[in-house]
């Protein structure tokens, strides 16, 4: 069975109001402690951030348990420095980001100006194994049409500054201000993306393949594809969901590239609506169904994917699990949906998020 890990980056806050706190190197400092080899915790572009990474788990169970693990340790780091963690994707408070020392990140700042210093948002990354490069590429091709679905699933980023941007993911749509970042045409074959990364890393624009911001890519450290459309989920449970449909995704999609089964082909022109239409609504309005790229009701889209991925899905038993955190999630609300429900009944963005750094734990 593949293994699944999961990259999850946290906003660290000040408990009481609720505003961004520079303190990553405290609360790294803090973790240091712990002696943890390889170490749990790291640090991010922005010192009011902190990330951490789970190690490959064969079971949705046992990666749950070690993301609630991880984000209570890194809510104890905090806390003996002094500040809180919450898993929001974007600072619904007003904030002036503090770009972290070191040469990788300053070099960043001064290349891309504002854009790097906007970029103090939150995602939640997933890799799933693969065989080789040749069938990470093959997953690559094929999932592009349902990676805006999980984008939908996880939306946990309605403000802005202190202001609702009427969307749900407004973190993806800073994201895409990177020059690298954003959906991809088919590549074909490990050779022909290799290729591309080569060509893009030498114009010089991206320092180097680490800035390859693909929406999905073969990870340059582990023999994974790792996606990265997803915002920091408000709850464990959606990160697990996530993590379960990505694998779905990708198991899949190498059995699709087995049977001789062509990628959808959509061009980058219609994913890059359908990012945008599932950043812009969620699961509140339509999305675009990834087969037709016809606008259909969120539900319907969900349905879709389920059923695309329900094969494998039932075969590392998480069928039953998913069909139930998406029903939740329909039923409920993403994340970006809590945020402002919090706001309507307490009227402060400081109660949003002291609110959403006790539900990071549960």
């Amino acid at each position: 069975m593949r293994t699944v890990g999961v990259e999850e980056e946290l906003l660290l806050v000040d408990p009481e109001t609720g505003e961004p706190q520079a303190m990553s190197a405290a609360v790294l400092a803090s973790a240091a402690h712990d002696g943890t080899d390889p170490p749990v915790f790291e640090a991010e572009l922005h010192n009011q951030m902190v990330e951490f990474a789970t190690h490959p788990q064969s079971g949705m169970e046992e990666l749950r348990a070690e993301i609630g693990r991880c984000r209570k340790e890194a809510a104890r780091h905090a806390g003996d420095s002094g500040c809180a963690v919450a898993a929001l994707a974007t600072s619904p408070l007003p904030v002036s980001p503090s770009v972290a020392t070191g040469r990788r990140y300053q070099w960043m700042a001064e290349q891309y100006g504002i854009a790097t210093q906007e970029q103090m948002v939150l995602g939640c990354h997933v890799h799933v194994s693969v065989e080789s490069d040749e069938e990470g590429v093959a997953v690559i091709d094929r999932i592009q049409p349902w990676l805006s679905v999980l984008s939908a699933l996880s939306a946990n980023s309605p403000f802005w500054q202190g202001q609702d941007t009427l969307y749900s993911s407004y973190r993806s749509r800073v994201w895409q201000r990177w020059p690298s970042a954003g959906p991809t045409e088919p590549f074909r074959s490990a050779e022909r993306y290799h290729r591309r990364v080569a060509e893009m890393v030498a114009t010089g624009v991206i320092l180097d393949e680490g800035m390859i911001y693909f929406d999905a890519r073969l990870s340059r450290n582990y023999p994974t594809v790792e996606i990265r459309v997803s915002d920091v989920c408000l709850r464990a449970d959606t990160a697990v969901l996530i993590a379960t449909l990505a694998r779905g995704l990708v198991e899949t999609a190498a059995r699709e590239w087995r049977a001789g089964v062509d990628p959808a082909g959509h061009s980058v022109s219609l994913l890059r609506l359908a990012s945008w239409r599932a950043a812009r609504s969620g699961l509140n309005e339509e999305l675009l169904h990834p087969a037709t790229m016809r606008r259909m009701p969120a539900e319907t889209v969900v349905r879709a994917l389920l059923e695309h991925v329900e094969d494998a899905l039932a075969d590392s038993g998480d069928l039953d699990r998913a069909r139930e955190t998406c029903a939740e999630l329909l039923r409920g609300g993403t994340g970006d949906r809590v945020q402002r429900e919090l706001l309507e009944r307490t009227g402060n963005l400081r109660d949003v998020v002291t609110a959403c750094v006790r539900r990071t734990q549960v």
